[in-house]
Order: structure tokens, then sequence, then C-alpha cells
């Protein structure tokens, strides 16, 4: 099969797994976005693996997955907001464990790498299950309107940048986006923005279209971001996970440098 076809075979199995466990309640929103932050937390510390560095995998893992567990518990009103204090031990822990390690030779290397996929991985993931929980109730359509947003402008992208792509983007990092293709993805969000808009009273207009921006923006340079760390680890995708996607880390880069901007326009400007 050809990658396109690979990509709509995913996507028409994967979207409504997605779609249809953040619609059905908060729980199930929040196990799923724990999983993905785990399995991408761990991608990323693998590519880490293959440039010869020693993150310290399956604690980092977890502690991304104790922030994503927090943010539901706390946000639902099952824990105190003090038990975020929580996420200091358990991040201390990560020195402790490595003055154990004997055959280490780059420690504290291997200590900051760790803390990166904890925050450039687990950090957004925990940041959208806020965003979904804010004001004491669940509200769906903002995360599922993002999804939109934020696929709305990829697949714009890839048929505009395909079909049109002439002006190189960022050739020095990622030589096939063009501006062809970015424009072709505003255009793209736009429109669904207009669509959310309408549909979903959540937001206002004006906030959707905000929102809608802030994902082509930064969701770009979140795919720039990924592609200047696979280049640096000299592979093209970060894995093998999601047919015509690559790996997790490579379907999600755009969400993990969007979701910090999201949240911090809602929560000043809604």
């Amino acid at each position: 099969m050809t990658n396109l076809q690979q990509r709509i075979i995913a996507a028409v199995v994967g979207v409504p797994i997605i779609i249809g466990m953040i619609l059905y309640d908060a729980w199930t929103f929040a196990l799923l976005f724990t999983i993905v932050s785990a399995l991408t937390q761990r991608e990323f510390y693998k590519l880490l693996g293959l440039d010869g560095f020693e993150p310290l995998t399956a604690y980092g893992t977890v502690v991304g997955s104790l922030i994503c567990v927090l943010a539901y518990l706390i946000e639902t009103g099952v824990l105190h907001t003090d038990s975020y204090f929580l996420i200091c031990p358990a991040s201390s822990m990560v020195f402790l464990i490595k003055l154990y390690k004997k055959r280490d030779r780059k420690p504290f290397t291997n200590i900051g790498f760790t803390f990166l996929g904890i925050i450039y991985v687990a950090m957004p993931f925990a940041l959208l299950i806020v965003l979904a929980l804010r004001g004491n109730a669940y509200h769906p359509a903002i995360i599922v309107g993002c999804l939109l947003l934020l696929w709305a402008s990829d697949i714009g992208a890839y048929f505009a940048g395909t079909r049109f792509g002439r002006r190189k983007l960022f050739e020095r990092i990622s030589p096939k986006k063009s501006w062809e293709g970015a424009i072709g993805g505003a255009i793209s969000a736009s429109l669904v923005a207009a669509g959310l808009a309408y549909f979903a009273p959540e937001l206002r207009p004006w906030q959707w279209y905000c929102v809608g921006g802030i994902i082509v923006v930064t969701g770009t340079y979140g795919d720039l971001v990924e592609s200047l760390f696979k280049r640096s680890i000299a592979i093209k995708d970060s894995g093998t996970s999601i047919p015509g996607h690559g790996g997790f880390l490579d379907r999600f880069d755009g969400l993990l440098l969007a979701a910090p901007f999201i949240i911090t326009f809602l929560k000043l400007f809604a």
C-alpha cells in the first residue's frame, strides 16, 4: 500500500476510537491520554537510546504517567490541589536512582534527558487533561475541537504541499515542508474553526479562531522541533506503531507544543 492508503486506514481505525473514548466519559479520556503519553514518552527515550544516551526510561515514564493521573484526580476533586506536590519528590528520585548507576558515564546528561521526556511529552498531555476539566466540569468538545483543528491543519498541509509545494518553509530541518503546505493547513484549520464556532458553544467563535491559529503555528513548529530531534540522531520516523504516520511521537508532535499555548490562552481569555 502507498503511504497515503496507510494513513487513511490508520485514520479510519484510530480516529473513532480516540473520539469515542473522549466523548464517553472523563475517565476514559484521561485513561486514553495517559496511555498515549506513556507510549510517546517511552518512544522518545528509546530514540535517545539509539543515540547512545541512557535516560531512566521506565522511571521517567512512571513519573510522566503520575502527572497525568494526578491532573485527572485533582481536577475532578478526588484529591486536593496540594497533591500536585507529589511530583516534586517523585521527580527528585531521578537523582538518587542515577547515583547508584555505576556504569553510567554521563549521569547528569542522562538525568537531563529523563526530565526532558517528562517536560516535553508528559506535561502537555497532563495540561490537556486539565483543560478538559476546567471549571469543575468535563468539556470533551474542547479536546475534540483541538484535535480536529490539528488534524485539519496536518491534512491541509499534506495535500497542499504535495500538490503545490514549491517554496521551502524550513529546508535545513524539514526539506519537504513548504509555505504552500503551511497555507493549505491554515485554510483547512480555518474552515474547521468556522464549523466549531457554529456547532461547539463551549468556546466563543473568536476563541475557536484563536485556538485554530495557535494550533496552526505551534503545531507546525512542534513538527519542526521533532524533525530537528530525528535529524540529530539520523532517523526518518520515531517508530512504526501507526502505519503511514510513523510512531506516536510523529503523530502527536504538533500537539505537544500546542497544548501549553492553548491552555494558557484559554486560562487568560476564556
